[in-house]
């Protein structure tokens, strides 16, 4: 979804060279969209048109193949063998957002991001990091208080998510597995006040900031229902017509958030 890709391309800049203070711009010259974006968009794309999840993968890969995927996605994505490869790590989660958002049942969107993540990641975490965002973001779009989702996730998945922001600042590290950044996204989630507050908070964090991003920030578009318009066109504008195409058919079927002229107009003329 669109705060999924906020959070990505918002990040992408902060991956490398982390900033561990919410006060920094938003944007910058050298903001992108990465692999975060592109797969998530290709999930979007299969759901929309009933196509198998890892079809739609090795498509996206070889469509956009220069984003910064992992080396274990590279060899998959670039190969006849449609053979998972057991990773845990956050690519699963990164991706799942749009099952958060399209179906209408907890039990259903558990399966589906299930589904979504052993095509590639059927290690434990790599299932299990899928699903928490997945539940997240369905929690969230369904009127439950942040209390309730950490409940579920606590619950559900054994995530410690009481810990502070201080205490999870993932300085010197890039630990990309999904039990070292799914727990930090929902953290960030919680602990925000709106969705702009959510992807900085997420990024402070430090470590693979475009991905925590990305994660926190389907979740925060979920529950606070609205990503500001300079946010929203920035993001818009920083999209590939393919990709933006395809997130305009897929929100307006599943009516998550419906984009106004003037978001139209301000990928057109950059407004």
């Amino acid at each position: 979804m669109l705060g999924s890709i906020a959070g990505d391309i918002i990040g992408s800049v902060y991956e490398a060279r982390n900033i561990h203070t919410t006060d920094f711009p938003l944007f910058h010259k050298d903001s992108c969209f990465t692999d975060d974006t592109v797969l998530t968009v290709a999930l979007k794309d299969s759901l929309l048109h009933e196509v198998p999840f890892a079809k739609k993968l090795k498509e996206y890969y070889s469509l956009f193949p220069n984003a910064g995927y992992g080396k274990g996605f590279i060899r998959w994505a670039s190969s006849s063998d449609f053979q998972p490869y057991n990773s845990r790590g956050n690519g699963s989660a990164m991706r799942v957002s749009p099952i958060g958002f399209a179906f209408d049942s907890l039990n259903i969107v558990l399966e589906e991001a299930k589904k979504s993540a052993e095509v590639t990641h059927n290690h434990p975490e790599g299932i299990k990091g899928a699903q928490a965002i997945a539940a997240s973001i369905f929690l969230a779009r369904t009127g439950k208080s942040k209390e309730e989702i950490q409940s579920f996730a606590e619950s559900k998945f054994g995530y410690d998510l009481n810990k502070s922001l201080n205490q999870i600042k993932m300085k010197n590290s890039m630990d990309i597995s999904c039990q070292a950044t799914v727990p930090p996204a929902i953290i960030a989630f919680l602990r925000a006040k709106s969705f702009e507050d959510t992807i900085r908070k997420a990024i402070a964090l430090g470590g693979d900031s475009d991905t925590i991003a990305c994660m926190a920030g389907g979740i925060a578009q979920a529950y606070f229902k609205e990503i500001p318009k300079v946010i929203r066109r920035k993001v818009l504008q920083n999209l590939d017509p393919q990709l933006r195409k395809i997130v305009y058919k897929f929100n307006r079927k599943y009516n998550v958030g419906q984009f106004t002229f003037i978001d139209r107009l301000a990928t057109v003329i950059k407004l």
